[in-house]
């Protein structure tokens, strides 16, 4: 992808690159929704993401061309304005946050195009928006800081795409480490990495082909829920602000004031960091087994308390119980569709594809998609 970045370059805009990246899409292992809970995740950039190449140009304008899209767009630096559903959107958004800073962007020539399966639950708009402002930085000897990079990426997309997203996805874009995974503290943003040694299995995901529409207004009613839980434990409990400050006997006391569904988000939350700090012990310890186990409690915690996964997903992670050569499955991302995230034994993986798909054909009358991911740096220069 990157030769075939660097040729369409040349191609459309007549004269060569100055800068290449390569801005990375991402996995979470587990921590499921409690990012806007302040609390922990555990996510890892992968080989997958967006390849990018730019140059100054002498023009009044910007030009884009978009390999994936097969579409150039144009801008000018003094006319910013989001695009609604239009990629051109957050690489504009990234821009303004550079110019808001301080940075004195000029025109630029960018071709961009990745291997990142888009509505896959990847994250590549954050890949995109990490790409374009790191490459920006390069390019004019900005010299952006990696956390001041992440800060920007989100706010491009929380105020100029007009997505609510948390800061996990720029995050592990940017800052990812090779086969390691990052527990990253949604609160403060301190972070630990840790090793993912997968040895004779590695990571697949399935993709259901599914994007139900409930996704959008079922975040907005879980995070609504989960305030409601803290609002009547601070009632009981002083110092509370979230749910990353509760422990399950403090929920006892609001029983009997809480409805019982509401009551399993605030549940699910707390569980699900405490899942994530097992996971780090048994990272360390080299315990893929006990990760497993972990994977399959978050993903029943999903489905059953906080309410957000869909007969596809379940379908896929109830299919591997049985299996030995697969240690772990659960559903990643908001929900309601996407993908499960599997650790599987090596010499299983093409079984697995065959009878999935089979089963999963005949249960939904579509086929799954799957993508094998490893764990890689972060945003870089290639």
């Amino acid at each position: 992808m990157r030769a075939q970045v660097i040729k369409k370059f040349m191609e459309v805009f007549q004269h060569e690159q100055k800068t290449v990246c390569f801005s990375p899409g991402r996995i979470n292992l587990i921590g499921e929704h409690t990012d806007y809970n302040e609390g922990f995740v555990m996510p890892a950039a992968i080989n997958l993401g967006i390849y990018m190449a730019l140059a100054a140009n002498d023009l009044s304008i910007c030009r884009v061309y978009s390999i994936d899209f097969e579409e150039e767009f144009t801008f000018h630096l003094e006319a910013l304005a989001p695009k609604k559903g239009h990629w051109a959107t957050y690489i504009m958004g990234i821009i303004s946050q550079l110019q808001q800073a301080g940075y004195p962007v000029k025109s630029f020539d960018m071709v961009f195009g990745g291997d990142l399966p888009i509505g896959a639950g990847l994250s590549s708009s954050a890949a995109l928006e990490c790409a374009a402002g790191f490459g920006l930085s390069q390019l004019f000897k900005f010299d952006i800081p990696k956390h001041s990079l992440i800060h920007y990426a989100q706010k491009a997309e929380n105020l100029f795409a007009g997505v609510q997203c948390g800061v996990m996805d720029q995050f592990a874009s940017v800052m990812g480490k090779k086969d390691h995974v990052i527990r990253l503290d949604c609160r403060d943003l301190s972070f630990d990495y840790f090793p993912l040694n997968l040895e004779h299995y590695q990571l697949l995901l399935v993709d259901t082909q599914v994007k139900h529409s409930l996704a959008d207004s079922a975040y907005n009613s879980r995070r609504f829920d989960c305030a409601e839980v803290v609002l009547l434990a601070q009632q009981n409990q002083v110092g509370i602000t979230s749910l990353r400050d509760l422990k399950l006997k403090h929920l006892d006391e609001i029983v009997p004031f809480i409805d019982e569904e509401v009551l399993g988000r605030g549940i699910y939350v707390i569980e699900e960091n405490e899942r994530v700090m097992e996971a780090s012990e048994a990272l360390k310890e080299g315990n893929l087994i006990k990760v497993g186990e972990l994977m399959y409690a978050s993903h029943l915690g999903l489905s059953d308390k906080y309410g957000v996964s869909c007969p596809e997903l379940d379908f896929l992670v109830e299919f591997t119980k049985p299996l030995d050569a697969i240690l772990g499955s659960r559903m990643m991302g908001g929900g309601f569709g996407g993908c499960t995230i599997n650790i599987i034994r090596n010499d299983f993986q093409e079984e697995f594809q065959r009878i999935i798909t089979s089963a999963y054909d005949h249960r939904f009358m579509k086929s799954p998609k799957f993508y094998q991911v490893r764990l890689e740096e972060g945003t870089r220069l290639i």
